[in-house]
């Protein structure tokens, strides 16, 4: 048996996106238990150069939303970015998650040979939807829900691989 397009991309998306919702969570408790302002926790980053975890949480929601809709053939649902609060970010996360559950198999299966063309700034590039999934989404979505991660780790918050990882 292979694994499909949609079971590679949409239950992996939605899973992490709610373990990074429950770390949110936690983080926001834990802000408040120690009386840290949020908004410091929210624009932490783990180098100078790097985004901070508003900003990690929402590239981590555009690559989960925008590689399932190229993947369909659908247009990728657009955000403004304006996300301030802990919950403002868990809304972005639920809307993702309910753009995500909308999507079925017939979707998404058989997107393998699809043409996806982005743009990343002044570049444009163009996969056919395997490589594009395999080597490009989900890395990158990786890579952002676990800067995430480590943020909120290096901030202080007690958590660990089985609140990143989550219940599978």
């Amino acid at each position: 048996m292979t694994l499909s397009m949609y079971q590679a991309s949409v239950p992996a998306f939605l899973q992490m996106l709610n373990n990074l919702s429950a770390l949110l969570d936690k983080a926001e408790a834990d802000a408040a238990r120690r009386k840290i302002d949020p908004a410091v926790l929210l624009n932490y980053r783990l180098a100078p150069d790097m985004f901070p975890l508003i900003r990690q949480v929402q590239i981590a929601g555009d690559f989960a939303k925008g590689t399932s809709a190229r993947l369909a053939g659908v247009e990728v649902p657009k955000y403004e970015d304006s996300e301030k609060t802990f919950a403002d970010l868990k809304a972005r996360i639920a809307k993702t998650v309910a753009f995500l559950q909308g999507l079925r198999e017939k979707d998404i299966d058989g997107s393998e040979n699809r043409d996806i063309t982005i743009s990343i700034g002044k570049e444009t590039m163009t996969f056919k939807g395997k490589p594009y999934l395999i080597h490009y989404a989900l890395p990158n979505f990786y890579f952002h829900v676990t800067t995430a991660y480590d943020i909120l780790r290096h901030g202080g918050l007690e958590i660990g691989k089985r609140d990143f990882i989550g219940k599978v």
